[in-house]
């Protein structure tokens, strides 16, 4: 509670959530009683958070209860303000959640099994006493530079951490440390908060078999970046049909986002990665794959006309931009740009997509697109500096 009435008093009309939609949607001054709170949803079997949490967010959860009656698990249905109110969500989903709560209490109780992996890296020499053993002109610094390189290339997912650097190449932490700083101002690493992983930049050392990046290795650091800039998911997606494939992603931490993942996909003319990447095609092109699939209104605001539809791919072609405002789905806004390879074809598209809120569409231009350009631009620096080494895998 001393953490929510720090954030309260420091954002009280929540700001920092410009999706809010109009009217009190931020939590009253003073938090309910937490003991009377818990005790009301043990004698009622369920409970409502109304934008506690986070201003926007509203929850409703329930028990599930083990043979002995004892809470096991929580399950619960959140929405956003700009869709339900909090009692509203209760009536709507309060049935069904039972219902649910019910089916799983029939389960037998699973035990999760963890397993660790292991790490596992070419360590080279022992540089620590290497410098005695190899004679002075043997530059030690640079040796566990290229260790700490070595460990970083067998690298799986997001990157290493900081331990796991130093356990792979068997140096100090603060030695492990600097390598890493150093080979991050350098450019041949980068560094999310948590985890290093390698960048193509090593490639220009000379050796083409490190590089073994694909098309998403090389969006995925640049995306986390761009979030954490913005604080809004952003994506990017390559055309596959006449649909938009999500082939790499960094989802902000807020609790209320929309949940995508690699492999989602959504017709391409509703969506502003997909007008990008149309826009991108050949008109012969382009017009096919929207005979192939004719547009549908998913919302009252999608654009369905085929004359009006290709005066917005058109105009996203000149301005090098496009946007699509809760034509998906109410509530979502979004804001598109193309990525290129070296010989400037579209080959995928970059997006910030957040709530629509009360704010005019130009705002949210104005906020998104230098920054998406900006990224844009540097992914491109990255794919086309792989691409001069080996052929980079797309999706």
């Amino acid at each position: 509670w001393a953490a929510w009435r720090a954030r309260v008093a420091a954002d009280p009309q929540g700001d920092a959530f410009p999706a809010l939609p109009p009217g009190p949607a931020t939590p009253p001054p003073e938090p309910p009683d937490l003991a009377d709170r818990v005790e009301r949803s043990r004698v009622t079997g369920w409970a409502l958070d109304d934008q506690l949490i986070e201003p926007g967010l509203i929850a409703t959860a329930v028990p599930v209860r083990d043979a002995a009656g004892r809470a096991r698990y929580a399950l619960s249905a959140v929405s956003h303000t700009s869709r339900h109110t909090a009692r509203g969500l209760a009536e709507l989903v309060l049935p069904r959640l039972r219902e649910e709560a019910e089916l799983l209490e029939e389960l037998p109780t699973a035990q999760a099994a963890y397993g660790e992996a292991e790490l596992m890296a070419d360590q080279g020499p022992d540089t620590a006493d290497a410098k005695a053993e190899l004679g002075p002109d043997f530059l030690q610094s640079l040796a566990r530079g290229l260790t700490v390189l070595r460990a970083l290339g067998p690298a799986r997912g997001d990157g290493l951490p900081l331990t796991a650097v130093a356990a792979a190449t068997g140096l100090p932490r603060a030695t492990a440390r600097r390598c890493l700083h150093t080979l991050e101002l350098q450019g041949y690493a980068a560094h999310d908060g948590r985890l290093y992983r390698p960048l193509p930049r090593v490639l220009e050392l000379g050796y083409a078999r490190l590089s073994r990046l694909g098309f998403a290795d090389i969006a995925e650091p640049h995306l986390r970046r761009l979030t954490g800039r913005v604080h809004q998911s952003a994506s990017v997606t390559v055309l596959d049909g006449t649909d938009i494939l999500y082939v790499a992603r960094a989802a902000t931490v807020r609790v209320m986002s929309v949940y995508i993942t690699l492999g989602t996909r959504f017709p391409a003319y509703p969506t502003a990665m997909g007008r990008v990447l149309l826009a991108g095609l050949p008109k012969r092109d382009r017009a096919r794959l929207l005979k192939a699939a004719p547009p549908k209104p998913l919302t009252r605001r999608t654009v369905t006309d085929p004359a009006d539809l290709n005066r917005v791919i058109d105009r996203a072609a000149a301005e090098g931009y496009a946007t699509a405002d809760e034509e998906l789905e109410e509530g979502l806004r979004s804001v598109a740009v193309p990525l290129k390879d070296a010989e400037g074809r579209v080959v995928a598209a970059l997006n910030v997509a957040q709530h629509a809120g009360t704010a005019p569409l130009g705002e949210t231009i104005d906020a998104l697109l230098p920054v998406l350009r900006e990224t844009a631009a540097a992914i491109e620096t990255d794919l086309h500096t792989a691409a001069r080494f080996n052929s980079v895998r797309m999706p």
